[in-house]
Order: structure tokens, then C-alpha cells, then sequence
């Protein structure tokens, strides 16, 4: 059974994370569980995404998942607009909440730079570093 569709194409904050991600190399969209994903060969940044708190499940719609840096996990943690993602939080990802006009775009795409790079092997990241 497919995944409901738990996004909206004309979702502006969407429309800022898809510019972000997209602009990396060799960068794509698909569709996977529902939400959009960004991946070369393996995912490094959905948007939108949910966690179990008190045996019900908090849905994020307008927010990055993303692969966060070991040496960021901490403090990211700690900030109030990040969150630990159902399934993929054991394996290091976080969750950034979002909103279009009080998020720090250039934060989103450090976040989603780490994340790719983490994610999309050494020759995209030497294309990326501009090599």
C-alpha cells in the first residue's frame, strides 16, 4: 500500500527547500513515504517529517530532516525548533521546523550542505568544493 501524499506542491517553504537542495550536484527529488526527498545515490534531506512523543505520533510538515554533523548533533539538539525524527533519529538525523519568513535560509542550507555531503560521495563533494 503507497503512502498518503502528506505535502502540498505549492508550499512556499517547500518551494525554498527544494531551490536549497536541488541546487547541490547531481541533486533530485522523489517522492518517498510521502514526503519529498533530496538524494544523489542515497537521501539527504526530506521535508517534513514526525516523531513519537506520549504514544502519538507529532507530525512536522513544514520541516528538513536532515543527516546533522556529529560535531553539530549537540548543539542542534538543544535548539527548540529541532526535533528527533521517528525512525532515522537513532542514525543521526534531526528535524528543523520551519516557517518562511523567521527561518534563517542560510542555516537551512548549511544544514542541507553537511547533510549532503555526508551522503553523496567523494566526487560530488569535490564538484561541490568547485574541484
Amino acid at each position: 500500500m503507497a503512502h498518503p501524499r502528506m505535502f502540498d506542491d505549492d508550499d512556499p517553504v517547500l518551494a525554498r527547500v527544494r531551490a536549497l537542495a536541488l541546487a547541490l550536484p547531481d541533486a533530485a527529488e522523489k517522492v518517498s513515504h510521502g514526503r519529498p526527498a533530496f538524494f544523489t545515490t542515497k537521501v539527504f534531506a526530506y521535508y517534513g517529517g514526525a516523531l513519537k512523543a506520549g504514544g502519538e505520533w507529532v507530525q512536522h510538515p513544514r520541516s528538513v530532516m536532515v543527516l546533522a554533523d556529529p560535531d553539530d548533533r549537540a548543539a542542534l539538539v538543544d535548539d527548540p525548533r529541532v526535533f528527533v525524527p521517528a525512525y532515522l533519529g537513532p542514525s543521526g538525523w534531526l528535524g528543523l521546523d520551519l516557517d518562511l519568513e523567521r527561518s534563517d535560509w542560510d542555516e537551512v542550507a548549511e544544514l542541507l550542505d553537511a547533510s549532503y555531503r555526508r551522503t553523496a560521495g567523494a566526487r560530488r563533494v569535490a564538484r561541490l568544493d568547485g574541484g
